[in-house]
């Protein structure tokens, strides 16, 4: 999806004149699957939408063991830049999945832009609201449920990420092991069989 059509038409969508402006504020780029679009530790002032492809944001520990903590399938708005970092230096590493087009933006660009217009200003906080949720929902899931109802409760989240995600990540997303997921879902199968 290009980037204008985005702005025009996801859930804060904004007028085709404003759209049109605020896209071109962006860069858009191709990365290749495997490089990171932010590295964990590393200085992080961008923004990131990615148009197309698959992306997936992951904290490690200093033993280099990772924890999938957001999954990004195009089009979407990738976790603002004030949540994944602090004092400039992102938490987390953004790896692309697949192949990735992705627009970018300096943090202090779109700051300057919502400062200046209220439906700019409106677009983000709409996107940081959406994270809020989103982030308050896996949490709610990883302390209320059980396997079975976690990777319920992820299917309904996600409906297609099941399908263009690495189960090790979706494992990795709801706080169990590869082995355990591959369990849940033998046992669907073989329940279904019956």
């Amino acid at each position: 999806m290009d980037l204008l059509t985005f702005l025009s038409s996801s859930l804060s969508a904004l007028d085709k004149d404003i759209a049109r402006e605020f896209a071109a504020a962006w860069s858009v780029q191709h990365v290749v699957k495997g490089c990171c679009l932010a590295a964990q530790g590393e200085p992080d002032p961008m923004e990131h939408i990615i148009l197309d492809g698959r992306a997936a944001s992951q904290i490690s520990d200093l033993d280099g063991r990772a924890v999938c903590v957001g999954f990004h399938a195009g089009p979407c708005v990738v976790t603002p830049n004030i949540v994944r970092t602090r004092n400039g230096t992102s938490l987390v590493s953004i790896d692309a999945v697949t192949d990735v087009l992705v627009a970018q933006m300096d943090n202090r660009a779109l700051i300057e832009l919502m400062l200046v217009s209220e439906p700019i200003r409106e677009w983000a906080n709409g996107i940081m609201q959406q994270e809020q949720v989103r982030k308050a929902d896996r949490e709610w899931c990883l302390a209320a449920l059980g396997g079975a109802d976690r990777l319920a409760w992820f299917r309904r989240a996600f409906p297609r990420h099941e399908d263009v995600f690495g189960h090790y990540l979706i494992a990795s997303y709801l706080g169990m092991t590869p082995v355990t997921l591959s369990r849940l879902r033998g046992a669907e199968r073989n329940t279904k069989l019956d």
